[in-house]
This record gives C-alpha cells, structure tokens and sequence, in this order.
C-alpha cells in the first residue's frame, strides 16, 4: 500500500482533531500528559494549523484507495536554531503499521520540505526513538545527530533508495 500526504485543510478539521485525540492518548502512556475533564487532551497550537501558514497538517491516505492510514503535523519552530522544520505529531493507524507507511510518510513530509530537521520523538517511547532513528538514517544514509532526545539532520540530499533500506 503506497501512501500519499494530503494537506489538511477546513473541511478535515474535525478528522484531523480525532486523530490527533488518539494519538495524544497514545503518547499519554509515556509523557505524563492527562485528559481533561471534558474528555479531550489539550493541544494549544491545534488551531495555527488552520490560520498559520508556517504550519502543516496532512493526511496519510493510501495513494490508490483513499483509505485513512495516519498524519502528520509540521511546523518550523524547532527546538533549537537553525533547524527550521519539526514534526510537531505523527501517527500511523494501528492496523497499518509496520508495513513500511510510516517510513513513506516521513520520507514524503522531509521531500516536501527540504532543509534542516529536526524530530523529538514521543518522551519516554522507545518505540517511536528506534522508529525515527531508522527513518532517518535510511532517508540521510547516516546515523542521525542526537542531541537532548532529539533527532537533527538535513534533508537536502536523499538517498535514491532510501525506501528500500529498512
């Protein structure tokens, strides 16, 4: 199953909120982060991905299907300069993982913004570390700098068969 980035825009607001619901309950295992009394995890900068145009969210669909399979949420407010872009969230859906989406989104998200990166993966999930060491170092051909928890490097120069390297 290819997958294919789909900018989110009004109209998947509330899809996009539901998955990203989901994914908070899934990081709240590992960083502490509680649900409030209304049910909902709270994420402040939810709504510049609709009125800040620095900031992106897609959808990860499946390319020949349209089937839902994940998202991704990027913004240029890194942690430290100069790195200019950051995955502020991404998940893929339970039923897709480890299928190779996960590494065909990132690609996707790191060719559709070119320049310096960086990647904070969730506190305290392992998972999500390994994941995006992989990633990484399969889309730079090296192993990634890390600094603080937190993944930096350039993607100006893919490798040309990075999909095939994890």
């Amino acid at each position: 199953m290819e997958p294919e980035l789909i900018r989110a825009g009004l109209p998947d607001r509330d899809l996009l909120f539901r998955l990203l619901q989901y994914s908070l309950y899934e990081e709240s295992a590992h960083d502490g982060n509680e649900m409030g009394e209304d049910g909902l995890f709270a994420y402040p900068w939810f709504d510049g991905y609709f009125t800040d145009p620095t900031r992106e969210a897609y959808l990860v669909r499946a390319w020949d299907s349209g089937t839902l399979l994940g998202f991704a949420m990027v913004h240029p407010y890194p942690r430290s300069a100069p790195f200019r872009h950051s995955i502020a969230e991404f998940l893929v859906l339970p039923p897709y993982r480890r299928q190779g989406i996960g590494r065909a989104a990132a690609r996707a998200c790191f060719q559709a913004h070119p320049g310096a990166w960086e990647i904070a993966p969730s506190l305290g999930s392992e998972g999500a570390f390994w994941f995006w060491q992989r990633v990484i170092a399969a889309y730079t051909g090296k192993a990634p700098e890390i600094q603080g928890g937190v993944f930096r490097f350039s993607a100006d120069t893919p490798l040309t068969n990075a999909a095939d390297t994890i």
